[in-house]
């Protein structure tokens, strides 16, 4: 071991938690490789303008940083980066290799898309997102050295300053190599095909690394649990999935259809178990003690329930993980039942809307050339199925107006009269986040899963239930 460099910035806000764990570091260290001055920084150190890769190049003679990160995805988050590297290669005329790591850790997911940055502030070489790849590029050292004299950036390269930068020198150089193709510059996905990665690759590590084999989701013929099962088998294969029908008096011979149509499709296994002799005996035990009570939406949630509890017994039986089917949508404002429909071991969906569902879905069919998804999943109205004609909307705002207000209020931290003002009409403004605040109690019993937004429910959203907290007031 040559040395050992200690971050300096310890992020604290969304997901991180660093300050509780760790300790600045204080050292700042330029490794000689090759005749390149070499600087060494991890993560957040290289988004603070007086970050050690600044000190390392104006005080300690670095013509390039390498920048080691953990850098957790959202959409938008490789653009981001993008802009802010080249701002800071332009500003310290050095070349910048941004190293990401690649894979799922609990909600988390890193996308890859190493980056490598010209001191002129342009792209040299990036790799794939979602996937390991080694990266390659060339840097011209004289033009470095060039373009600090023309900016008159090349006077702190003596070393002198008032940090002590630790310099060490890697060795002889090794004997030359067979000269490997440098890599291109990839682009970005387009954001649905990003999320839909992410949520892949969030699916495959969560299940390898915790040491499952198969999974189980209940299929229902609506839209978010096709998309679960969509998402399971491009992570795992067909064979690792298995589909449970759940059918109680409610269910329509549409979504019967629909849901084998899908399982088909897909090549899934379907099991079907009917809850109506369970609800039946449900409803007999508690004749007495509903007495003189009409039915309501506890009726409703027994059927949850009864599902939530065969999806977990097949877990138990088998050792398969149960994939909850919920969307951030239904999550926010509390359409969800717990012990129900939230029972499971991961959320494949927690973090994304019902809208963002359905452009998942139809990029998928496009994708594959081929109605994969029948149509009519993506054309009927959402319902739960657990009462005569139910639709979402007998209790939701249309999800074209929910959604919005939902990302204003969780994802962009915007106030209620900001999102009023924004054009959405006030009482349903008002509505939306009074159902937020007041189903933190559901959320924080679900279980984990992918985030896909700057914002998500977990780690980023810290809200006490009691004291009568309300985030909009």
């Amino acid at each position: 071991m040559l040395d050992i460099y200690h971050k300096h910035h310890l992020p604290n806000y969304g997901v991180f938690d660093e300050k509780r764990y760790f300790t600045s570091g204080r050292d700042y260290l330029v490794l000689e490789v090759a005749g390149v001055h070499v600087g060494v920084s991890i993560c957040e150190d290289i988004w603070h303008a007086s970050g050690p890769p600044g000190i390392e190049v104006d005080e300690g003679a670095a013509e390039v940083v390498v920048n080691l990160n953990a850098s957790p995805y959202h959409i938008g988050k490789g653009g981001l980066r993008g802009e802010v590297l080249s701002d800071w290669a332009t500003t310290h005329a050095a070349g910048v290799a941004y190293v990401n790591l690649v894979g799922g850790q609990d909600e988390l997911v890193f996308d890859g898309a190493s980056l490598v940055i010209g001191a002129d502030g342009r792209p040299l070489a990036m790799g794939s997102q979602f996937e390991e790849e080694l990266v390659v590029a060339e840097y011209d050292a004289d033009m470095i050295l060039k373009l600090r004299a023309e900016r008159g950036a090349d006077s702190g390269r003596t070393g002198e300053g008032s940090h002590s930068v630790k310099q060490l020198a890697v060795g002889a150089p090794r004997a030359p190599r067979a000269k490997r193709e440098v890599t291109a510059v990839k682009e970005l996905l387009e954001p649905v095909d990003e999320v839909a990665a992410a949520l892949t690759l969030g699916v495959t590590d969560y299940v390898a690394k915790n040491g499952f084999s198969q999974v189980v989701l209940g299929l229902s013929g609506g839209v978010d649990s096709a998309l679960t099962a969509v998402l399971a088998v491009e992570a795992l294969g067909a064979e690792k999935v298995t589909t449970a029908f759940l059918p109680s008096r409610y269910t329509s011979t549409a979504s019967l259809e629909d849901a084998a149509a899908l399982a088909e499709n897909l090549g899934v296994e379907m099991e079907t178990v009917p809850i109506e002799p369970i609800f039946r005996t449900y409803l007999d035990a508690l004749t007495g003690v509903f007495a003189d009570h009409h039915a309501d939406v506890t009726e409703e949630n027994l059927q949850a329930r009864i599902r939530g509890n065969i999806l977990m017994a097949m877990s138990n039986k088998f050792g398969w993980l149960v994939l909850t089917t919920g969307n951030k949508s239904e999550m926010s404002v509390g359409y969800a039942t717990l012990y129900g429909d939230m029972s499971g071991g991961f959320a494949v969906l927690k973090d994304v809307s019902k809208t963002l569902v359905y452009q998942l879905c139809r990029r998928f069919n496009e994708r594959k050339g081929r109605q994969i998804i029948p149509e009519r999943i993506l054309t009927r109205e959402p319902t739960a199925e657990l009462r005569p004609d139910q639709k979402d909307s007998d209790t939701l705002p249309d999800y074209d107006v929910l959604d919005p207000i939902l990302r204003a209020y969780i994802e962009e931290e915007r106030s209620p009269a900001e999102i009023i003002a924004s054009g959405c009409p006030q009482e349903t403004v008002e509505q939306v986040i009074q159902m937020v605040d007041r189903s933190e109690y559901k959320r924080r019993q679900g279980p984990p899963g992918v985030k896909i937004t700057p914002r998500a429910f977990g780690k980023d959203w810290r809200v006490p239930i009691t004291n009568h907290f309300r985030i909009g007031h």
